[in-house]
């Protein structure tokens, strides 16, 4: 059947249509890339690092490495193997850490890195050609040797732009002199966490938290990552956790974009040097977990260096109380001048650990990083369980001279009776104890309040703990939360 004028002239615009449309763009060809595979075998008492070295040439826009390594069998109680990774670019890989690029331990497989950004764990930055090195760190070694194999791909082009460095702000509207809640040892998908510094910001809110300290296993990397923390109104320190061969410990509160270095052990003697240099950038030394019973997790270097301890270490466990007691012991042989406060922190990594569970109530006089770090550093600080916890501890004289957490009472002399005074709210059915240096003077089980007298004759210092009722009498219970002393005399 013949088609009508409109039905020609509607084929003809539809065909005139097809013709004119554009072609699709042409696919943009893949980047040229270049590959290099690196391979070796560690025995059994390895260096604690090892750097294999290779050329990175010019023109590269991206770098790739990944890793693999044998795991043979081991008898019962040997341990097999476990192999870190790390990246030392063109300025080389001396202690200080010049050309540290990036650490990731044993929790990835593989990473990147460009100008603009890199896997969380590493710094973005400029790909210079040169020497660079993969630094393994062998954690432990089979009997049989521990045989590994890197892959290194050089992805080359135009490099991306770099990326601006963004820091959290050091200071929040707070509640002026007030305390404060935070947890100072939390860890991100930046080392062996789970999740992102955007999931932790929302638990640590959710937590009742007020700041939180960056303490990635070392390395800097996340101190940038934390957008949003503040419109969430939580205060981000940044920090690391050095974690050595033969003890680990937090560098809380130092300048953003620090990084200290943590290839030592205590037989070395370097400590001190790197205190130092977290002291430096602001920050404050202490010691994690030290009584840890994982293989390097114990702290061997003394602490001397310390301004603080981290005594409470996520869920109560028997390592724990030993810290608590070898914490007090340190008070026993110290004075109101120079002691060592204690913190507690959840250690956050993945489920079922809770960010604040345990956490630090800490005096201060703003929500500042300047101001937290005062409060720490001066001990004015509780361990509670959870933000449902709080803790009133105080010593006065019936001539008016008053002390808190951490604070000296200046009585007129020795012999001036001290009313002791303790409260506690969130804490109903646990037992109420007052420790001084001659040890356990008062029990008040399934308690809210206590009092307490002496006179600093016979104290030296009192502190509080609030223990949950004993699960294996007679060890005590676990605490719902302990204070930091207040010193009778000085």
């Amino acid at each position: 059947m013949a088609l009508s004028r409109r039905a020609l002239l509607a084929q003809a615009a539809a065909s005139a249509t097809a013709v004119a449309a554009p072609s699709p763009p042409a696919a943009e060809p893949e980047p040229a890339t270049t590959t290099t595979t690196l391979r070796g075998t560690l025995a059994p008492g390895a260096p604690d690092f090892v750097y294999v070295p290779f050329a990175l040439p010019p023109d590269v826009r991206e770098l790739r490495v990944s890793y693999r390594y044998d795991r043979p069998p081991t008898p019962p109680g040997t341990p097999g193997n476990a192999l870190d990774i790390g990246l030392f670019d063109q300025r080389g890989t001396a202690l200080g850490g010049r050309g540290f690029r990036g650490w990731s331990g044993g929790a990835r497989g593989e990473f990147f890195l460009r100008a603009d950004e890199a896997t969380p764990g590493y710094l973005p930055g400029p790909l210079e050609r040169g020497r660079w090195h993969i630094a393994l760190g062998p954690y432990t070694v089979a009997p049989q040797g521990l045989s590994y194999e890197i892959t290194v791909t050089f992805v080359h082009g135009e490099p991306a732009p770099p990326a601006p460095l963004t820091y959290p702000p050091e200071r929040l509207p707070g509640r002026g002199r007030a305390w404060y809640r935070g947890d100072c040892h939390v860890h991100s998908v930046h080392s062996d966490g789970r999740r992102t510094p955007t999931e932790i910001i929302a638990l640590a809110r959710a937590a009742g938290l007020d700041f939180v300290n960056t303490s990635e296993h070392n390395t800097h990397s996340s101190h940038t990552a934390w957008t949003g923390a503040a419109a969430a109104g939580l205060l981000v320190l940044t920090g690391e956790e050095i974690t050595t061969r033969t003890g680990h410990v937090l560098a809380v509160g130092t300048d953003p974009g620090t990084f200290v270095d943590w290839r030592y052990r205590a037989r070395d003697g370097r400590f001190a040097r790197f205190a130092r240099a977290v002291r430096q950038a602001g920050g404050l030394v202490v010691p994690a977990h030290p009584h840890a019973t994982c293989i390097g997790c114990a702290w061997k270097f003394g602490f001397g260096e310390a301004d603080a301890v981290e005594v409470w270490n996520g869920p109560w466990t028997a390592d724990d109380e030993v810290s608590l007691a070898s914490w007090d012991a340190t008070l026993c042989a110290a004075d109101g001048d120079r002691w060592l406060p204690a913190l507690a922190h959840s250690d956050h990594h993945r489920d079922p650990d809770r960010v604040g569970g345990p956490q630090t109530v800490v005096l201060a006089d703003d929500l500042s990083r300047t101001a937290i770090l005062a409060g720490l550093r001066a001990g004015r600080a509780y361990a509670a369980e959870s933000s449902a916890v709080s803790v009133d501890f105080t010593a006065v004289t019936a001539r008016g001279a008053h002390a808190g957490i951490g604070e000296t009472l200046a009585p007129a002399d020795a012999d001036t009776e001290v009313l002791v005074r303790l409260s506690v709210t969130g804490a109903e059915g646990c037992e109420l104890r007052l420790v001084t240096d001659q040890g356990l003077v008062l029990t008040v089980p399934a308690a809210t309040s206590a009092q307490w007298r002496t006179t600093p004759a016979r104290t030296a210092y009192v502190r509080a703990e609030v223990r949950r009722p004993a699960q294996a009498p007679p060890l005590p219970g676990p605490p719902a939360a302990f204070t930091n002393p207040i010193w009778l005399r000085s």
